[in-house]
């Protein structure tokens, strides 16, 4: 067997392309924080994307090519999407059920990451949270949605894949 010898700036070179190669494929995950701000008063939803992702993914939805980078409007656009795909009941510790009318505050662009912002007020009693998520797993089924609930100093984690849509999580238990 013959041995190659490469010359050590090009092993070099090759070394750092890597990574590049790498995330030029979709990751197939997004995380999403709701975070229950005792200074704001607020529900706060925090939906993160990889650009790339949401991207792809956004051509595929709307039948044309959307540049989120450089266009405000694909990011609106691929919101509202999001938005239309994600919702929250709050379930309260006297029995009775609400869906959150979540409002949208806005979206960015933040390094390799597309953020959607929204909120509404906290009201008091509630014990569970039954959550929808299926943003991107309409385009790619091996999605993964990460949801991560603070309150009070704790963190409640679920984990949307497969055939999951709709998960809850009790919270202070």
């Amino acid at each position: 067997m013959r041995k190659i010898k490469l010359p050590f700036s090009l092993f070099l070179f090759l070394l750092m392309a890597l990574p590049l190669v790498g995330s030029a494929h979709q990751q197939k995950t997004a995380v999403t924080r709701i975070l229950f701000n005792p200074n704001t008063g607020n529900i706060e939803v925090m939906h993160r994307f990889f650009v790339h992702d949401a991207e792809h993914a956004a051509s595929l939805i709307f039948g044309e090519r959307q540049t989120l980078m450089e266009s405000a409007e694909s990011r609106q656009l691929f919101a509202s999407y999001v938005m239309n795909r994600f919702s929250v009941q709050a379930n309260f510790a006297n029995g009775d059920e609400k869906d959150l009318a979540l409002q949208y505050v806005g979206e960015e662009i933040d390094g390799q990451f597309l953020w959607v912002y929204q909120e509404i007020p906290v009201e008091e009693g509630i014990a569970a949270l039954t959550i929808v998520n299926v943003a991107l797993r309409d385009v790619w089924p091996d999605q993964s949605n990460l949801v991560n609930i603070e309150r009070d100093g704790e963190i409640y984690s679920l984990t949307f894949q497969g055939n999951d849509e709709i998960l809850s999580v009790q919270l202070g238990a």
